[in-house]
């Protein structure tokens, strides 16, 4: 009975969302792109308030991967207007990727506030395809809530192995799907088509921590967390590290 009015209410969110379908499949969807970075660099100030704690317990380690004798470098990966400037350490060098280019506006803010940090540029290319990135180059790479969105999360985690040097690290923060018998997970369900267009391709119900599991990192270090505060719908977050 439940899993049948998940599926009706799921249908009824897919038919009300239709138009916004439609203004993708045309190409007018394109012009929200444009907005989108203004929202979402304005929900980061109440996002990193909620999530300080575990960012910084996310990061407290980061230092360590830096190449003997060297500063670390660091790739961020999907860095928006670069919410995790501020837990990165002193003297790292940042090298920014995005394939939403209006994001640099407001990643230009983020890198005068936070001018402990040297940066490397900015670059729009999407996860998958990092292809002007040398192979073994960075020390670590970060994304988080990026893997929700991108097209193929085991292609990109390949990239990210390419990219990092032997001994580097992924560090990484998601939310993920909630557990199947859970009302969090038959919301999840239920607006997964609208919170898709809002958030700019984002999928609520990922099983992101499976990707991570097969992608042969040589160490794994994953937790399951629930976020506090946050919007329900993502509230179950991974955290952790992998290590190539």
């Amino acid at each position: 009975m439940r899993s049948c009015l998940m599926t009706l209410c799921r249908l009824l969110c897919q038919v009300l969302t239709f138009p916004l379908h439609l203004m993708e499949v045309t190409g007018l969807y394109g012009r929200y792109k444009c907005l989108f970075p203004y929202f979402a660099y304005n929900i980061t100030f109440s996002y990193n308030d909620k999530m300080h704690e575990v960012k910084r317990d996310l990061f407290r380690n980061v230092g360590k991967f830096a190449s003997s004798g060297g500063a670390l470098h660091l790739l961020e990966l999907g860095c928006g207007s670069g919410a995790n400037f501020s837990f990165y350490p002193y003297g790292c060098t940042v090298t920014c990727t995005d394939p939403n280019p209006h994001f640099e506006k407001y990643l230009r803010i983020n890198m005068g506030a936070n001018d402990h940090l040297t940066y490397d540029r900015f670059m729009v290319v999407s996860g998958e395809d990092m292809k002007d990135i040398k192979d073994e180059s960075v020390d670590v790479v970060v994304c988080t809530s990026v893997l929700c969105s991108v097209s193929d999360v085991a292609q990109v985690l390949q990239e990210v192995r390419r990219i990092l040097k032997a001994g580097g690290a992924f560090y990484f923060l998601e939310h993920v799907v909630s557990d199947t018998s859970s009302w969090i997970y038959f919301f999840q369900c239920v607006f997964e088509p609208l919170w898709y267009y809002l958030a700019d391709g984002c999928m609520i119900t990922r099983a992101t921590w499976k990707y991570l599991e097969a992608a042969s990192f040589s160490e794994l270090h994953l937790k399951h967390i629930e976020a506090p505060e946050v919007t329900v719908l993502i509230r179950p977050h991974i955290m952790g590290y992998a290590i190539k």
